[in-house]
């Protein structure tokens, strides 16, 4: 697992277009995956919170943030564009913030109610994915030429990496 600010700072341009594509429209935006009890997916749309110290999420008390508290792996998929099928998805560990320095900043800095049930998760990264697909889209029956898609990949290095315990 790497931090946001460890991916960054391996991959710049790779993380800011992530995140371009996240806060496309204004705040983050991102449809977030999470495991159910019987080990299906679950899927929710959030608002993830890039800082240069890390990728945040504010999740109320709902059955994610239960899949969270219990198995801490996630994907999160960007809102699809309104003007072409580019996407970006990101996958790690959710880990609970218990620093209530980092708690209060975040929650003053973005105006998170205090009379909501929230918790913060930092959201690590394992993977990382920025698919462009061009003018044509991702089916691109009447394009001529056909350009085709490029993507771009990181995984975290092995020393970033760490295996969580997942409770039973």
């Amino acid at each position: 697992m790497a931090t946001w600010s460890d991916f960054a700072a391996a991959e710049p341009l790779l993380a800011a277009g992530i995140r371009a594509l996240m806060e496309q429209y204004g705040p983050g935006m991102g449809y977030l995956a999470t495991v159910r009890p019987d080990g299906g997916p679950r899927v929710h749309p959030v608002s993830p919170v890039f800082t240069d110290d890390g990728l945040y999420c504010f999740i109320v008390d709902s059955p994610k943030r239960r899949d969270l508290e219990r198995d801490g792996r996630y994907a999160l998929h960007a809102y699809p564009p309104e003007d072409n099928d580019d996407e970006a998805t990101i996958t790690g560990h959710a880990i609970g913030v218990t620093d209530p320095a980092t708690i209060t900043h975040l929650a003053g800095t973005l105006h998170a109610s205090p009379d909501v049930d929230w918790s913060l998760f930092e959201l690590t990264i394992d993977t990382a994915m920025l698919r462009h697909h061009g003018p044509a889209g991702a089916l691109p029956l009447a394009a001529t030429p056909f350009a085709p898609a490029f993507a771009q990949t990181w995984q975290a290095p092995r020393n970033l990496r760490r295996t969580l315990a997942v409770a039973s």
